[in-house]
């Protein structure tokens, strides 16, 4: 599980609820109608602008900020290492024998294209390719993150001019004016929450999440092609440590210096 989103989301609705309780009572900002128009509404009409199957992965996207993303970085790079070693001293057609238990079918692809001697700007043009379809995908899911982010105070907006209409259709009596004009405020306040809580938060994260696992393909993709052109692994290994921040870097590094006394 991912801790930061846990305990952020925790924070934002704990200090909320406990700045209602602290001057009021949490009925006071219970409607269902305003929940009915605001989150009925804004999930009416993200339905109506995203495709079908960006709709059904719509809740995963939630899924995915709580779920803790593994980035071993550690891991890759000895893999890469090792298998530079390999390829150096048995050939690029050694490597053949590995393909199969590597579980990232992102660096099987490659593996397999330098085993089938492709050349190396297409295997770059090939993974890059995969890249570019990975950023699409997880950009066209986030659409529907930033339209709920836009459309959730629209529809707050909308509940608020239902509820100033009502309230203008009962004038005559002054004792209504104050109970119309906080329900028609309580749409408001549930489209902020939703957009500011929900919706804006959860694409930023997903956003960052998506850059981190491109930034590691491209790091994958500068060891195959290493690999591939029978560098030295040491000079593999520097390359692929200056991926990563000077902190980490220096942790694997003196990590694998234990391992080699």
């Amino acid at each position: 599980m991912d801790l930061t989103s846990i305990i952020g989301m925790l924070l934002a609705v704990g200090f909320t609820v406990y700045g209602i309780l602290s001057s009021g009572s949490l009925l006071t900002f219970l409607d269902l109608p305003s929940v009915y128009i605001t989150v009925g509404g804004t999930i009416g009409t993200l339905l109506i602008t995203a495709k079908g199957k960006n709709a059904k992965n719509f809740f995963k996207l939630f899924a995915i900020l709580f779920k803790e993303t593994k980035v071993d970085n550690e891991e890759i790079i000895n893999n890469l290492v090792e298998w530079s070693m390999k390829a150096r001293k048995e050939g690029l057609l050694s490597l053949e024998d590995t393909i199969q238990s590597i579980s990232d079918t992102f660096i099987q692809k490659g593996m397999m294209m330098i085993v089938d001697g492709a050349e190396p700007e297409t295997i770059k043009n090939v993974l890059e390719l995969k890249i570019k379809g990975i950023i699409n995908r997880h950009k066209s899911n986030r659409a529907m993150l930033d339209a709920g982010a836009a459309l959730a105070p629209a529809f707050g907006m909308i509940g608020t001019l239902i509820g100033l209409v009502n309230m203008l259709k009962t004038l005559d009596d002054p004792s209504t004016i104050g109970p119309q004009m906080a329900v028609a405020l309580i749409t408001t306040f549930y489209g902020s929450i939703l957009a500011n809580i929900v919706f804006i938060p959860t694409s930023k994260k997903l956003k960052a999440k998506t850059e981190e696992e491109i930034y590691q393909k491209e790091m994958i993709i500068e060891g195959l092609l290493s690999i591939q052109a029978g560098e030295n692994p040491n000079t593999i290994r520097e390359k692929m440590l200056s991926f990563l921040d000077d902190k980490t870097a220096k942790n694997i590094e003196t990590k694998n210096n234990k391992e080699q006394e």
